[in-house]
């Protein structure tokens, strides 16, 4: 008797439909913009000279880029700043947002994951791959959980052989 004959693949048996997030990576480079390179002495924003730089500075570099635009000195920035460079920005960049590079990930995942035909889920049992290369923020975990929980028969997180239940639909 061969060995192979008896080695059974479970996990495939299982029907169980793994969805690996780090699938829905947005493409392009991210850059954050730090606003407080502009700011007088550290600590304010002169009006005249942000407007000079604005107008010439080289708003190309961005093209088909990720830009995330906060400040990350302790200084009050008034709100038309930030309007003034997504405005600049928005012609070039690929995304341009308000916030951090982790807001810009979740940013960046939400808008993936709300482009998902959640449809072509219903009635199975999904499987949410937890380890992986890329980096996935907490916040598409989150917003699959939440898409996925009231079409899916049953919701877990983990690999396929090791894997911890989060939602079942009770029949």
């Amino acid at each position: 008797m061969d060995i192979q004959e008896n080695i059974v693949n479970k996990v495939a048996q299982s029907g169980l439909v793994s969805i690996d997030p780090a699938n829905f990576y947005p493409p392009g480079e991210r850059i954050i913009y730090d606003i407080k390179d502009n700011l007088f002495q550290g600590l304010m924003l002169r009006e005249k000279d942000f407007r000079d730089f604005v107008k010439n500075h080289d708003w190309q570099q961005y093209s088909n880029k990720n830009v995330g635009i906060t400040c990350s000195a302790d200084a009050i920035v008034p709100t038309w700043a930030y309007m003034l460079l997504a405005n600049r920005l928005a012609p070039y960049a690929r995304e341009v947002v308000f916030g951090d590079s982790a807001a810009l990930e979740t940013i960046l995942f939400e808008k993936e994951l709300n482009a998902l035909n959640i449809e072509q889920y219903r009635d199975q049992r999904i499987v949410i791959k937890g380890c992986g290369d890329i980096a996935v923020p907490q916040s598409a975990y989150v917003e699959l959980a939440k898409r996925l929980t009231p079409v899916v028969k049953s919701l877990m997180y983990g690999e396929p052989c090791s894997t911890v239940p989060i939602y079942k639909r009770k029949d």
